[in-house]
């Protein structure tokens, strides 16, 4: 290491470690600190060699400039000023810090009490001070040059009307399968034979859990256990370092480049709500110790925290440097990463201000004006645990919503609840009284049967209960109303009858979500029949419970996943921007959707208000008031069994037109065949008829 011991000012921008070519540029926030001391570590990152004050503070940054530093260097803070928990502060220059801008961090912290600021064996508990040096226990932050030969590369930009999402784990993608190396990495992720597998089955876009990095929390780790998920965010701009194979982040920059070239975009599931610091008996590992009262919302008695998160704290994003900081990261991992977009965890959390939340909130109209996000994808989870934190339908555009109703009324549909018909109708017709308005479109509503979050489709039509033993909490975790069904007997069975119904449960359920308005996003591993044996809360399930089984895949539902899928996207009705009403169309006066019974006469209130309703056929058009140039199809009739045989009246076609049957999820093999004035509908099944030119008619 070279090193001129002669610091300068530098500059207050760009915040981080910045590497110009000569040397590197340091800058910090924080608002209250009386000293900030920039520490340069050994080559190998073990000793702490350098402890430099930075000289200048512009605007509450931090910042100055060191001449022969170049990238690899290791670094951390040390934040002096006040411990006063009661006022909100938290300054303990004992302890090291992680620049919250680290482009690379060295590992993961090593848990021990010195990462506490207080003394843990004390009374009183966060009121005291702890005097331990934590850096032996600490990642060190790395001084990175992101630049990166990016060739042709080529974001898909796919519209949402094109999309399908796939929500995948970078390590449990990969680490199940023998014919990739450098399993559970980007570069695994990377690999032909995951990139052979999305592409035939027709996904245009990989949504990623967590890949910034993040903490294994002490409990789990003290029960051998560890954050599978990834939702403990310790840095916004610094790729988990689990997942690479070198230590080195172009892996991720060309994981990036290979799913554009496989034309498959790349989204990533942020977790900007809150940090891995937790609660006030959290550690002290950034922005504890850099701003406390800064960095997070506090409470009226500001030794505590609001946790409207669940976590332990919530990130103050009214704060204009926070709020920054958030922006930053965005941009970096668009303009230097190439990613597409952005998944949102407990989005209601960035939207909260004293008042609650506000879809005007600071992160809203900053993010809506920013060009650089204008051109990628915008998803939020629309909820978090704080006084009115559910809020699905309430974001402003372009943002597209989680429906978590989606999930659920499906789900009770086809597990046979009274009443199911009327919600079933709202869902696959877009969830209109909750999107449609400011302008939005239809593809707003992001429609899911599974996520990493409970059951795989799989264990949802083979258990009725939870099965959570293994994470170490008596079962007590995970979600107990899964509006799931066992079928008969829980969990596995050799009993065929039984595996037959699951099979066209599975098929019936992935079907409604591919023929459903809206944008749709399968869980990875359920197109192969993937099971987490029961286990509804994997988050801590780094082990071939929370792995995709590759070796078991289900070869016959992969093959249906990859006809519906094909089938909805040569189908511009199943995906339309514009909403349908009924309302009448200028170029042939007739609906652009219609309910009917089973019988072909019209569905009337009496109908929509039966409990023992469990059919239900729609006819579905191009929507009212889309251009001619948009209008590519005519209709397509589907019908939704939920209950026993039955047989269906389809009705009268326009003049030299049929019906024909192209997807029949009780015979999923069948060709495409011609649905005269009456079709036999199997129980429990999915049919789609598409109104076509008849042949004869047009010799």
């Amino acid at each position: 290491m070279t090193v001129n011991s002669r610091i300068i000012a530098g500059r207050p921008y760009p915040m981080g470690a910045t590497f110009d070519g000569e040397g590197v540029n340091f800058a910090v926030f924080s608002q209250h600190a009386t000293r900030m001391t920039l520490c340069l570590f050994s080559e190998d990152g073990r000793e702490e060699v350098f402890l430099i004050d930075l000289p200048e503070c512009t605007g509450h940054i931090w910042h100055g400039y060191i001449a022969g530093l170049r990238p690899g260097q290791h670094y951390g803070y040390r934040a002096h000023g006040p411990y006063r928990p009661d006022e909100g502060h938290r300054f303990n220059p004992h302890k090291l810090l992680i620049d919250p801008y680290a482009r690379q961090l060295s590992g993961h912290p090593i848990w021990h009490d010195a990462l506490m600021g207080y003394d843990v064996t004390a009374k009183h508990g966060d009121l005291t001070f702890d005097t331990r040096n934590s850096a032996r226990y600490m990642p060190r932050c790395i001084v990175t040059d992101p630049a990166f030969s990016w060739g042709e590369d080529r974001p898909p930009r796919r519209s949402m009307s094109e999309s399908v999402i796939y929500e995948a784990h970078v390590k449990g993608m990969t680490a199940g399968r023998g014919d990739i190396a450098n399993r559970g990495t980007y570069l695994a992720m990377a690999s032909d034979p995951v990139l052979d597998h999305l592409g035939r089955l027709g996904v245009t876009a990989v949504e990623l859990l967590p890949v910034q990095a993040f903490l294994n929390d002490r409990f789990l780790v003290d029960k051998g256990l560890t954050n599978y998920w990834g939702y403990m965010s310790i840095g916004f701009f610094a790729p988990e370092p689990r997942y690479m194979a070198t230590q080195d982040i172009a892996e991720f920059q060309h994981m990036v480049a290979r799913f554009h070239a496989a034309g498959i975009e790349v989204i990533l599931d942020v977790v900007y709500n809150h940090t891995g610091e937790g609660n006030q008996m959290g550690p002290t590992l950034s922005f504890r110790g850099l701003d406390n009262a800064s960095y997070y919302r506090l409470a009226e008695t500001p030794r505590y925290y609001i946790d409207d998160t669940g976590t332990g704290n919530t990130l103050n994003s009214e704060h204009p440097m926070v709020l920054r900081m958030i922006m930053d990261s965005l941009r970096y991992w668009v303009e230097v990463m190439h990613v597409d977009g952005f998944r949102f965890d407990l989005c209601s959390a960035l939207g909260r201000t004293a008042h609650g939340f506000d879809r005007n909130a600071p992160f809203f109209q900053a993010i809506r004006q920013d060009p650089v996000l204008a051109g990628v994808k915008l998803i939020a989870e629309p909820w978090d645990i704080g006084p009115g934190g559910y809020q699905l339908g309430s974001y402003p555009p372009p943002f597209a919503e989680w429906n978590d109703k989606f999930r659920d009324q499906v789900r009770r549909f086809w597990r046979g609840d009274a009443g199911g018909v009327n919600k079933l109708a709202t869902r696959i017709s877009g969830s209109a009284l909750r999107f449609d308005h400011d302008g939005k479109p239809a593809t707003s509503s992001v429609n899911f049967l599974t996520a990493h979050d409970g059951f795989t489709l799989m264990d949802l039509v083979s258990y009725a209960d939870k099965h959570n033993e293994a994470n170490g909490e008596e079962n007590r975790d995970g979600h107990s109303d899964n509006r799931s069904d066992n079928m008969g007997i829980e969990g596995p069975t050799d009993d065929p009858a039984i595996i037959a119904a699951r099979a066209l449960r599975r098929r019936n359920l992935m079907a409604t979500l591919m023929l459903s308005q809206g944008t749709p996003m399968i869980l990875g591993g359920d197109e192969l029949g993937n099971s987490q044996m029961g286990n509804n809360n994997a988050y801590c399930q780094d082990n071939p419970i929370g792995w995709i089984d590759w070796d078991h895949a289900d070869a016959d539902f992969l093959r249906f996943c990859q006809q519906i899928i094909t089938f909805r996207r040569t189908h511009p009705i199943l995906r339309q921007t514009r909403f349908l009403h009924a309302k009448s169309r200028a170029i042939d006066g007739e609906p652009d959707i219609f309910w009917r019974h089973p019988d072909g006469r019209p569905f009337t209130d009496a109908c929509w208000l039966d409990p023992n309703l469990r059919a239900l056929t729609v006819e579905m058009r191009t929507a009212s008031g889309t251009p001619e140039y948009a209008t590519l199809e005519y209709a397509i009739l589907i019908v939704f069994n939920g209950g026993g045989g039955l047989t269906v009246t389809p009705p009268p076609v326009r003049p030299g037109h049929q019906w024909v049957c192209h997807i029949d999820t009780a015979r999923p093999d069948a060709p495409p065949r011609v649905a005269r004035k009456r079709l036999a509908v199997a129980a429990q099944s999915v049919v789609v008829l598409v109104m076509e030119p008849d042949p004869a008619a047009h010799p």
